[in-house]
């Protein structure tokens, strides 16, 4: 009797771990579709114990898109306390800290972001911008290189790296990042 009693325990468990993983691929999609609402009710659907990163991640991006920052930085961090490794939350906390002035922190939070996803472009183009913030051009440039390597095609990164080429006084490495930056303008 025992023996099924914990059978249908362990049934019982696979079936709550497997609907929680149902609802967060849902929860995803319907995110992808810009459906925030239909995303929150189903993330709110599963237990806080069996969320996922992604799941927080989710809310606090949800959470973000209406404004409410505050709650969007908790989500964000319990994201991290399920996975350190949650690269998006560290990116997600950086452009926080840059929205609030916090640049010293929004500096940590791309660097532990880099240090998981080393090949994103656009944490090295945020952490470019954020150096420019904070007129450290050596660092920006050094960004917005790395930014370019992982990803040439994007005109902001070559525009911002011609403005810290201006910034340093070389002109000439200034006009070939403008003249990239034309040309994948007249691209799109």
């Amino acid at each position: 009797m025992k023996r099924f009693i914990l059978i249908l325990i362990c049934l019982f468990l696979q079936n709550i771990s497997f609907a929680a993983g149902e609802l967060s691929k849902q929860a995803t999609a319907f995110y992808s579709d810009n459906n925030r609402a239909r995303t929150m009710d189903l993330i709110l659907q599963i237990n806080e114990n069996e969320r996922t990163a992604q799941d927080w991640l989710l809310l606090g991006n949800v959470m973000e898109d209406s404004g409410e920052i505050e709650n969007a930085v908790y989500m964000y961090n319990k994201a991290l306390e399920k996975d350190k490794n949650c690269y998006r939350a560290y990116y997600n906390l950086g452009n926080y800290f840059v929205s609030v002035g916090q640049f010293d922190n929004a500096v940590k939070n791309y660097k532990k972001a880099i240090k998981i996803k080393y090949d994103n472009p656009y944490i090295y183009y945020n952490l470019g911008c954020t150096y420019i913030k904070m007129k450290e051009y050596a660092k920006a440039r050094a960004s917005f290189n790395k930014a370019i390597m992982y990803k040439s095609d994007v005109p902001e990164f070559h525009y911002n790296l011609a403005y810290v080429y201006k910034q340093l006084g070389n002109k000439k490495m200034m006009n070939q990042y403008a003249y990239n930056y034309e040309k994948l303008v007249e691209e799109d």
